[in-house]
Formats: structure tokens, C-alpha cells, sequence
């Protein structure tokens, strides 16, 4: 093993043994190399003749580039052009960093990581697999769940999924989560909580994430160690009263010395920049520090270096930029309402007493969808063929339901989707 990972190593066993223990293979093996063309170009920057970084320049000491795309960016081309770090631009997670805190006041007191920037969720989950999967892991996750999760997951680092039904009646199936954590071995769990829920659109009640945060805490304290892998996709988009509004990490962070909160998001659906691919990972343990949290954040970048190498540097400004606006507040605002209109919209339009005949849709308070759970014996692929056939509409078809992104549906439109989906459903049944 590399000497540099196992100093990394050492570091982070001296200062929580759980991290240690949650460590993949892998994740014990990387590191990001402090020596070697990094460290060479590092210690030559802003000498007068640098010939280290493999980019080229202009005579003029900026960045070379073509002026047909230079003219498409209204931006300084150093904040373009050049490659980012590995880590991440320092201003961007220094702002993000702020921004979490904004965003979920239970945060200000504790101490947790400098976010590092990833090419948005999908990478910041499969840089999680890195470090924390071995083949054969199995990992704790409710069911219905986003379908990407087999590729990153199951396809790329061998786990295994041990999944529990999401709802019990109107809420989270609490006593099945509580089923899958608290039996079977003591040692390293992995758990995966993604709210707001993708396919279901649900985010927990403020109950229910006392009631999670408390079993994982008795889990916790049998011996368990437990990484919980936070999936804030659609973190923010929350449209009734009574539900949480602050992401599982402001209250896991901190909650044990044997679990490891690891925050992935980013501005993909939070601002609205889904091709700009800009996410983070962030960490937080009871008892970290600032030892450990920067041997994480070098294992983590140094597994980003031998897999993307960065982010785009482009993307990273922008978002930025837009942090940075005074109007950025209120523009995000009204987008959020918009959502919020388009939400109500549906709530509405499921009123109608007959679309029982034919589904009943899942409990759904926040982000970008909702379900439709069938009636036993209707077939979803058919009636979403029909749909797209005779109806104009598409949707996704899910093992005895439909997801609904009402998100890309303009409000006038969301009544008629509906009713398509039960004329649809109707039809089926004649077919």
C-alpha cells in the first residue's frame, strides 16, 4: 500500500476507528498524492517560466483558447478555461459550506467537513461506493427507490440491496426500518436515505425523522458502525407544513461516534442546473475534527483524481456567480413556487373520486414527483404505451405503478394528465 495512504489511514484511525472500519478496500488504498506532479507543479506556480501543468498558454501567460468559444462565455477565461482542483474550487466549497448552514441552522454549532466538489450526485454516489463499498455489502434502503442506484451500486461495486417497504399506511414504514437496522451481525451497516424520495416525491414528518435518527442511535449503540449515505437530490423542495426541512445530516452529524453522516448534493435541482453537473460530499461523526475530516477529503479527491481528475472549472464558476448575486434568493424563490403551484395542481386534480377505480397515489409532499399505485390487475407497461400511443403522454412505468414528474408539467396541463392516465388505465382493461 501506498506510504501516503497509509499516513491518511493512520490519521483517520487515530481519530475515529468507525471511519476507519466503514472504509471499502479501496477507500483504505486511495489517497491523493501530495508528491509527484502535483506537488511539483504546486511549488512552481507564479514562477515567471513554468513549463509543469499539462495545459497550454498564451505567450501572454492566459489561459490558451479558441476565441469560437471564447465568445459564447461572458466570463474572465481564468475562471474557465484552466483545470479546477481535484478538492474543488476553495471558494465554491467555502461558500457551499456557508450555504448548509443557511439552509439547515441545526448545522451552525457542529463541526463537519469542508465539502468536496463532485460532477454532481450520480459521481458523489459513486465516489461513496469507492470508499465505503466492498463487494458482497449489502445496503439498508427503502423500496420504491431510484432506479440508477442498481448501475452505481450494484454494477460497479458488487453491493447487494436489503431493501424495506418506504410506507406503512400514510407515512414511513418506521418499525420496517427498524426491522432491517437493529437485527442480523453487529459490525458495518450501510444505510441510504433519499428524501425527498425518488420515484415517491416523499420527505418524512419532523416525527418520523426523530423516529429514523433514533433507531439508528440504538443501532449505533449495540456496536454497530454505520455509514449513512444522504441522498439531497431534490433537498429544499418541501411543500407542506410539518415536514422536515433540514436534511438528515444536521441531525446525524453528530449523533454517534459509530455513524458517519456522508451529505451528497448539489445545485442540480436545487438551482436549476442539471447539465452544469456540480455536487458535493460532505462528512460529519461525533468527535470529528479537523485531522480527520482532512484525511477524509484528501481520500476523497484523491479517488475523484483517478477517476475524473475534476470538475468542470467552467460550471464551478457559474454557480458560483450565481451564489454570489444579490437576486439569486428571489430568482430561486420563485422557481420554488412555481413548483409549489404545479404540486397543489396535482393535489387538486386527485380529488376526482372515479380514479379510484383504477389507482391511488402513494403519499407524495415534496421535489420533483409523485406515484400512482395501480390496481392489482392492470398492467403499467401497457397503460404507458397507450399513454404515449393514443394520449400524447408519457410517464414512467415502475413495477405496479406510474411515476409522475409533475415537475416538467406546466400547471394547465396537470389536470388532463390525470385524466389520461385513468382514460388510459380504463382501456387497458379492455385490451
Amino acid at each position: 500500500m501506498n506510504p501516503q495512504a497509509l499516513e491518511l489511514n493512520e490519521i483517520i484511525q487515530t481519530n475515529s476507528n468507525a471511519t476507519f472500519t466503514l472504509l471499502s478496500h479501496k477507500g483504505k488504498r486511495i489517497f491523493f498524492p501530495k508528491k509527484g506532479i502535483l506537488a511539483q507543479t504546486a511549488q512552481a506556480k507564479g514562477k515567471r517560466i513554468n513549463a509543469t501543468i499539462g495545459a497550454a498558454v498564451e505567450d501572454d501567460g492566459s489561459p490558451m483558447r479558441l476565441k469560437s468559444i471564447e465568445k459564447e462565455l461572458n466570463i474572465d477565461p481564468s475562471l474557465s478555461f484552466p483545470y479546477a482542483p481535484s478538492f474543488g474550487r476553495p471558494d465554491l466549497r467555502k461558500k457551499w459550506k456557508e450555504l448548509l448552514v443557511q439552509k439547515n441552522p441545526t448545522l451552525a454549532s457542529k463541526p463537519f467537513s469542508n465539502p468536496i466538489v463532485t460532477n454532481a450526485l450520480t459521481h458523489g454516489l459513486s465516489i461513496c461506493g469507492y470508499l465505503f463499498v466492498d463487494p458482497g455489502d449489502s445496503i439498508i434502503m427503502p423500496n420504491p427507490y431510484w432506479g440508477n442506484y442498481n448501475l452505481t451500486f450494484q454494477n460497479a461495486y458488487d453491493a447487494e440491496f436489503d431493501k424495506f417497504p418506504l410506507f406503512e399506511k400514510e407515512g414511513v414504514n418506521i418499525a420496517g426500518f427498524k426491522e432491517k437496522l437493529m437485527t442480523g451481525h453487529i459490525g458495518k451497516k450501510l444505510l441510504l436515505l433519499n428524501f425527498p424520495n425518488n420515484p415517491t416525491g416523499y420527505t418524512p414528518k419532523q416525527q418520523e425523522v426523530k423516529d429514523i435518527c433514533e433507531i439508528i442511535l440504538q443501532s449505533a449503540k449495540l456496536g454497530n458502525t454505520i455509514v449513512v449515505l444522504i441522498d439531497d437530490a431534490y433537498f429544499g423542495l418541501v411543500y407542506e407544513d410539518g415536514i422536515e426541512k433540514e436534511s438528515f445530516f444536521s441531525y446525524l452529524s453528530d449523533l454517534h461516534e459509530n455513524v458517519l453522516a456522508v451529505k451528497i448534493d448539489g445545485a442540480t435541482k436545487e438551482d436549476y442546473v442539471w447539465g452544469f453537473r456540480v455536487g458535493f460530499l460532505t462528512f460529519g461523526i461525533k468527535g470529528g475534527n479537523n485531522s480527520l475530516y482532512e484525511a477524509l477529503e484528501a481520500k476523497t479527491a484523491g479517488a475523484i483524481r483517478g477517476n475524473i481528475s475534476n470538475a468542470s472549472n467552467l460550471s464551478q464558476s457559474l454557480v458560483l456567480g450565481a451564489y454570489s448575486s444579490k437576486t439569486y434568493q428571489k430568482e430561486k424563490a420563485e422557481k420554488n413556487m412555481i413548483l409549489n403551484n404545479r404540486y397543489k395542481k396535482v393535489k387538486d386534480a386527485l380529488k376526482k373520486e372515479k380514479y379510484a377505480e383504477v389507482f391511488q397515489p402513494l403519499p407524495f409532499n415534496s421535489g420533483y414527483f409523485m406515484c400512482v399505485q395501480l390496481n392489482a390487475v392492470l398492467d403499467e407497461e401497457k397503460i404507458r404505451q397507450i399513454l404515449l400511443d393514443e394520449f400524447d403522454t408519457g410517464v414512467i412505468s415502475l413495477p405496479n405503478m406510474l411515476r409522475v414528474a409533475y415537475s416538467a408539467v406546466a400547471e394547465h396541463d396537470i389536470e388532463e394528465l390525470f385524466e389520461n392516465i385513468y382514460n388510459a388505465c380504463i382501456k387497458s382493461k379492455s385490451l
